[in-house]
């Protein structure tokens, strides 16, 4: 069995004068999924390097070829959950500090004062997509598989994850939560989601003309630096992506106030010709149609937070999720028992209502106690 102390790699690259440190997710067998332990590591190796001068960015990065991130600990949670007898919020040790200290890892990686090249090749996914989003230099590959598919178990799209999505264009954000849908390179491209695509096979390529470059005291000149690198190697991208191809389409059916006529239009698209709408109807047909009121709500309140007070509410609302709405059984139907045949409460779109949402948003800890990430941002 791994050691904790193994399950994020630090190295530092030596380019001249500066070094670059380099941080690998290294559970290539779970995907690289982001457990408790390698959140703390991440946390205070990131710290260190931010304040540490001879190191000139950061690049994030995963074992294997298979996922730079699919996820965070289901397992871990899933337990944790099952352990929480008084099934009260606050009650979960696990899940207070797992999502503390992912959260603010992710706020971290986004207000961090170097560049951060984030190599996102392979699957991207929920606790990826928080690693990735505030990176200065979001990269992805041919093998790239963006999405944020929490429908699927019962949560939402978290870590910043509502932030992101709601500052999509009108509609796109919503389906995108609602669907689970899956984006490549192209298509992470087209929406903002990164900034550079490069070819999995030119990365040792990429890293050598790294420890070439020559890197400076000054982040915003490195900065400049790393652009050049990466356009200088940057991966052709042939054609359109499934959602730029059905954008129209996707804004028609997704942008507008009405939950339910937003649901029904999605719902549509299982008779369309594209088989990725038809998979996109279907991810939204099995998932949670709490989680699906969940994140139109959550997506509906982000829009006018800051990055900050995004994450204050999604650890209110994660908690929640742990005592209530449908995580332990999704995570249960998919993970543990593997039957896929979640058993949603509340079954129905319609019973899934705005009264019945407004459980989620309530502060968890006892009266009188501060927001544990009322620091966040100061």
């Amino acid at each position: 069995m791994m050691n904790d102390a193994d399950s994020v790699l630090f190295e530092v690259l030596t380019t001249g004068r500066l070094q670059v440190g380099v941080a690998t997710l290294n559970r290539p067998r779970t995907l690289n999924g982001l457990s408790l332990p390698m959140c703390e590591l991440l946390y205070d190796k990131l710290m260190a390097w931010a304040n540490d001068p001879s190191i000139a960015f950061v690049i994030l990065t995963g074992a294997g070829e298979k996922a730079f991130c699919a996820g965070g600990d289901l397992h871990g949670i899933y337990d944790s959950i099952l352990n929480n007898e008084t099934g009260n919020a606050w009650d979960n040790p696990y899940t207070r500090r797992f999502f503390d200290i992912e959260y603010r890892l992710d706020y971290l990686i986004h207000d961090y004062p170097k560049p951060v090249l984030c190599w996102g090749n392979g699957i991207v996914m929920g606790g990826g997509v928080g690693l990735m989003a505030g990176a200065s230099h979001r990269v992805v590959s041919e093998t790239t598989r963006f999405a944020m598919p929490e429908i699927t178990i019962g949560l939402f799209p978290d870590v910043g994850g509502t932030w992101l999505l709601s500052r999509l264009p009108g509609g796109v954000g919503r389906f995108l939560a609602l669907t689970g849908a899956q984006l490549g390179a192209a298509d992470c491209l087209f929406l903002g989601l990164a900034d550079h695509a490069l070819e999995s096979a030119h990365w040792p390529e990429f890293i050598a003309a790294v420890q070439k470059a020559a890197w400076h005291d000054e982040a915003d000149e490195n900065a400049i630096t790393l652009e050049h690198l990466l356009k200088s190697m940057a991966m052709p991208i042939e054609g359109a992506g499934p959602l730029r191809q059905n954008y129209d389409a996707i804004r028609h059916a997704c942008d507008g106030g009405d939950f339910h006529a937003i649901c029904n239009a999605i719902a549509r698209f299982a008779n369309h010709s594209d088989p990725w709408l038809q998979k996109a109807a279907a991810t939204f047909a099995a998932g949670s149609p709490g989680s699906a009121r969940l994140s139109f709500t959550l997506l509906e309140r982000a829009r006018l937070l800051s990055l900050a007070d995004v994450f204050r509410q999604e650890y209110i609302v994660s908690l929640q999720c742990g005592v209530q709405g449908d995580l332990q059984e999704g995570i249960r139907a998919l993970l543990i028992d593997k039957d896929r045949q979640p058993r949603w409460n509340p079954a129905t779109l319609q019973d899934a209502t705005t009264v019945w949402v407004e459980r989620f948003f309530e502060e968890p800890w006892p009266v009188g106690n501060e927001h544990p990430l009322a620091d966040l941002g100061s």
